[in-house]
């Protein structure tokens, strides 16, 4: 039985037993079925949705406080169903949401961070941390939601969203204005929306959930101290909103277009700054602000990023920092609207060397300067073209809007599955041309099909030509997204044993569900098939997993002297000497059939 759980626990083997122990090793030792589950990981790192009161009747942040309290709320927790599930009411165990139609369940974990922090006290090295905890649960979750304090929530946001590159999972952040505990607190609602859309939308980028709309995160600022709509987004319309329905503008999603695996840059810049100009501005506090150690300031201009185009000083004190290396980004005071250098006033920044920021929020032109200053491979004209350039959607130009598909017609409404269907049929039938003109059309690359719910990606991989596939992938399609049967484009490849075809997923971060296929394995094994081994293999798979008897491929393998399958098996770094439901090993199933080959084939590898 011990083996049979560690075997379930998949690529958790592979997380440092620390951070386990930060949520419960029980997280990892549950059967799933990703059809009608998700798995989120909440990252609670402080602020006022988890306050409850202490001994004298104030609002404070108190360890362990809000996982117990959550397992009280019947809308956060069905405690009927988590018996069920996990055999047994421990405190411990995950948590699951109530059934929502048409919705899988979100069974979801807390990681708890110590000290629990307000997030007035948020520094960069808590960004890397956050950052740092997704890449080592990224493989085990389907989507990630961080519960924060509101007055920093826009900075964590909009740093996050440059942090992790090519991501490919839902990472939303949320909060409340009012406890949870609280009778009249959002914090219910929010924490809510916020898991059932991280574990059931296919909506790859950092976003801020709050009051009933999905933000981009790094186009959100606070717009209110007191509001339970507390946060904006001026220049960017949602990207969801929860009402009755919850309607996802999938049109405006940006999803990762380069070939590379999610990542985390957790190194950031300290040495950037904010400097909101005002009339009047000495010369010599913008002369020492501008001095060493900044390496990059954020200029707050008038208007559409004016400055006095008669003040000479201020100009060469820009003239003189540009000259010297420091990045300066001009955005505008204004919420809305952007810089656009139309006027004199405007224009005078530019000839001195300062990048234009068009609309970003300050949140996010800073956040963006302290990342890309921290890339060392980039020299200074990289790093100033970057800092013009849309990298996570945080930015609006002509560029952004074409690959967004804003410039389709409004008026054309856009039957979704027949499109979806359409866009399959030139997939099957290897239209590259075909697929660029359903695009361009308003084709949505990640619709699925009515019925079994595939999607365009699904039909390539199953069909094997690799060329497509990267096609696709390049212009957004999500490489994790399930068909109604809970099988992934790669679960497609790897069925059909495409190589090529599985080495190209990979290479977009493609991952097979941990602990679903072990029956599967086995079979191929127990047959001789070294081809669907290696498609497995090549797919990152974990080839010890075990079928309903305890039996690993290797117990297979050696049970029918497949000498072949026994050999990949081994060099894949298998163990040498798990043991089934009856206490066999693989070697004691190939002593008891004398297949000699076997065993010194087993024992030579130990």
């Amino acid at each position: 039985m011990a083996t049979r759980a560690r075997q379930a626990a998949g690529k958790a083997s592979e997380i440092p037993s620390a951070c386990i122990s930060r949520i419960s090793r029980r997280t990892f030792s549950f059967s799933f079925d990703p059809c009608t589950e998700s798995r989120v990981l909440v990252l609670y790192t402080g602020g006022t949705i988890g306050m409850v009161r202490n001994d004298n009747g104030a609002l404070a942040p108190t360890a362990n406080a809000l996982v117990h309290s959550l397992r009280r709320y019947p809308d956060l927790h069905d405690e009927s169903y988590a018996q069920a599930k996990f055999k047994s009411d421990a405190t411990d165990a995950p948590l699951a949401l109530p059934h929502i139609e048409g919705k899988r369940r979100v069974i979801y974990s807390i990681l708890e961070y110590d000290p629990l922090l307000d997030s007035s006290n948020m520094t960069m090295e808590d960004w890397s941390k956050m950052a740092e905890d997704i890449k080592r649960f990224y493989t085990l979750f389907d989507g990630f939601v961080v519960l924060h304090g509101t007055d920093t929530l826009a900075f964590s946001a909009s740093a996050l969203s440059f942090m992790l590159e090519n991501l490919s999972k839902p990472v939303i952040i949320t909060g409340s204005q009012i406890p949870m505990v609280d009778a009249r607190s959002d914090g219910k609602s929010n924490f809510l929306s916020a898991l059932v859309l991280a574990g059931n939308c296919e909506i790859p980028e950092v976003t801020v959930f709050f009051g009933d709309v999905l933000l981009r995160g790094n186009r959100t600022v606070k717009a209110s101290v007191g509001s339970l709509r507390a946060f904006a987004s001026p220049n960017c319309r949602p990207l969801a909103t929860v009402g009755v329905k919850i309607e996802v503008d999938f049109k405006i999603i940006i999803r990762p277009a380069r070939i590379d695996s999610f990542s985390v840059h957790s190194t950031l810049n300290r040495n950037v700054g904010l400097l909101r100009l005002f009339p009047g501005i000495t010369t010599q506090m913008v002369r020492a602000f501008l001095q060493p150690p900044l390496e990059g300031a954020v200029l707050q201009s008038f208007g559409a990023g004016n400055v006095p185009s008669n003040r000479e000083d201020l100009l060469s004190e820009f003239k003189a920092a540009t000259s010297r290396g420091v990045v300066l980004v001009n955005c505008t005071q204004c919420q809305q609207g952007l810089v656009m250098n139309v006027y004199e006033t405007g224009k005078a920044l530019t000839e001195v060397g300062v990048t234009n920021g068009s609309d970003m929020t300050p949140e996010a032109a800073l956040t963006k300067l302290a990342y890309v200053l921290s890339k060392s491979e980039w020299d200074i004209g990289t790093k100033r073209q970057m800092m013009q350039s849309c990298l996570r959607g945080e930015l609006t130009v002509p560029k952004a809007n074409n690959y967004n598909g804003n410039h389709i017609k409004e008026e054309d409404e856009i039957d979704t599955e027949l499109m979806a269907a359409r866009l399959c049929a030139a997939v099957a039938s290897k239209d590259v041309a075909r697929v660029e003109e359903l695009l361009e059309s308003g084709a949505e690359i990640n619709s699925a099909t009515p019925g079994d719910r595939r999607t365009a990606l699904h039909v390539a991989n199953t069909e094997g030509d690799a060329g497509i596939v990267r096609h696709l992938l390049l212009a957004g399609a999500s490489p994790d997204v399930l068909d109604r049967h809970g099988r992934s484009p790669l679960m497609d490849a790897v069925a059909f044993d495409h190589h090529e075809t599985i080495a190209v997923m990979r290479s977009f971060g493609a991952s097979l569900q941990s602990g679903h296929y072990g029956t599967e394995i086995c079979e191929a094994a127990a047959r001789g098939d070294v081809v669907r081994l290696k498609s497995y293999k090549l797919a990152g798979a974990d080839l010890s997993q075990t079928d309903p008897s305890g039996r690993t491929p290797l117990h297979l393998a050696a049970l029918f002297a497949r000498l072949q399958c026994v050999s990949l098996l081994l060099e894949a770094k298998v163990s040498h000497d798990p043991m089934d439901a009856l206490g066999d090993t693989p070697s004691d199933l190939a002593a008891r059939r004398n297949y000699g080959a076997v065993l010194t084939m087993i024992e030579g590898a130990e």
